[in-house]
């Protein structure tokens, strides 16, 4: 079931139709059902959603809460939740008061229950033999207080994956990370430029395997979205849903250069508050780099590289995986996760001879001070040293201006 809307964006009241219509034809009586959404790092019209979704089977479901497919991001508060969802503090607790709204915790066992292993053999097969390593799949246990799960959230070409949305709301999304340490650094030795925007990769082979394991009944509504306008919704099975959503991103959400530019400034949008997640903006730039180029992160509001994982990063540095692979022996106790972040911000390169030489220069023009970043293995610029004018409309002069980069892709069309 879909609904694109050619010209223009869908408004609240579209959006709102058709998820009655899909639930229309759901069996949800009686039933407990909990929505997946994501945080505040994905764009999409999640106001309009949420209401939306609770329209649709209010008087129906005996229960329907929220969980937050946090994946390994700080948990939201009370007051970020209310802004993700466009609600106030009165309204959450008067008219969405039986509302139970649950931020994913990843890291506590407790929180997590045991659901299966892909085996070694199954790893090896989805992998193409890049990796043979089994994986044990935990998930939040409180999806077992349901009996359905339902996805709501965007699909955008992904560094990791190909494309972000369906089964990945559950892996990463409401997670532990064992799977997600696997899956990740497989998506890294597969790099960034040769996984983003590809439909069907070993990492959304992994995913779906994992998801499979999820005794639950699941459905899904994947939107495309271009900041919070909505283009098109899908809604099914968590496969199908996402895979007819895929084919839309790859049309309204890859762009195509001519060239390659010396100089991109890839303006960080403000919900991008740490590098971890602003990294997104040399992922989907990356490509469209020129070899010996530089791409500047410009956020003057970002002043952490990970709340999180913040102590792991300084630890290790930004490197090339051929800095890594080259020396595995020395980072055993370091997350493929986090590998697999610190290769996807530096870009490809090669360590020979024990030097490093990354193909592009990645600069960060943030509040994060310049000795912190020179220590990370990044560069620095003032970001009030800055005009953005100076990179608009200027791509003959092998300059590139790209305004909320992150969720967009760029390639070279040769």
């Amino acid at each position: 079931m879909q609904l694109i809307k050619d010209n223009g964006c869908l408004n609240a009241d579209e959006l709102s139709s058709f998820v009655h219509e899909a639930f229309a034809k759901e069996s949800v009586d009686g039933k407990r059902v909990l929505f997946i959404i994501p945080d505040s790092t994905r764009s999409m019209p999640m106001p309009a959603m949420f209401r939306a979704l609770l329209r649709a089977v209010k008087g129906r479901a005996a229960k329907a809460d929220f969980m937050i497919a946090l994946g390994t991001h700080p948990p939201m508060s009370d007051a970020a939740i209310n802004a993700l969802l466009g609600i106030t503090e009165d309204e959450r607790r008067g008219t969405y008061g039986d509302i139970e709204i649950i931020n994913h915790e990843w890291k506590n066992p407790q929180a997590l229950r045991h659901i299966g292993t892909v085996t070694e053999n199954e790893i090896a097969e989805l992998s193409n033999g890049l990796l043979r390593c089994a994986a044990e799949v935990c998930v939040n246990k409180r999806i077992f207080d349901y009996d359905l799960l339902c996805i709501a959230g965007p699909v955008f070409p992904h560094e990791v994956v190909g494309f972000s949305g369906g089964n990945k709301y559950f892996f990463p999304g409401i997670a532990g990370e064992e799977i997600l340490n696997l899956f990740h650094w497989l998506g890294a030795l597969i790099t960034n430029p040769l996984i983003n925007g590809t439909k069907y990769t070993p990492v959304r082979a992994v995913v779906d395997k994992a998801a499979s394991l999820i005794p639950i009944e699941k459905r899904c509504f994947c939107l495309n979205v271009m900041g919070k306008d909505c283009k098109g919704i899908f809604y099914g099975a968590p496969e199908s849903a996402w895979s007819a959503a895929a084919d839309l991103s790859a049309k309204t959400h890859i762009v195509y250069k001519d060239k390659p530019f010396k100089s991109v400034l890839a303006m960080a949008p403000a919900m991008y508050d740490e590098l971890w997640v602003a990294g997104k903006c040399m992922y989907k730039l990356e490509p469209v780099v020129a070899d010996g180029g530089e791409l500047i992160i410009y956020a003057p509001h970002l002043h952490e590289i990970s709340v999180t994982h913040g102590d792991l990063i300084r630890r290790i540095g930004y490197h090339t995986r051929d800095y890594f692979l080259a020396q595995m022996d020395k980072f055993t106790d370091i997350p493929g996760g986090i590998l697999a972040h610190s290769t996807h911000v530096r870009g490809i390169g090669t360590f020979e001879n024990g030097v490093e030489k990354p193909r592009v220069q990645v600069t960060l023009a943030t509040g994060i001070p310049e000795a912190e970043c020179r220590g990370i293995n990044l560069g620095y610029r003032d970001p009030a040293s800055i005009n953005p004018n100076d990179w608009k409309d200027r791509e003959d002069e092998g300059r590139l201006l790209v305004p909320h980069a992150g969720e967009v892709l760029y390639r070279l069309t040769r």
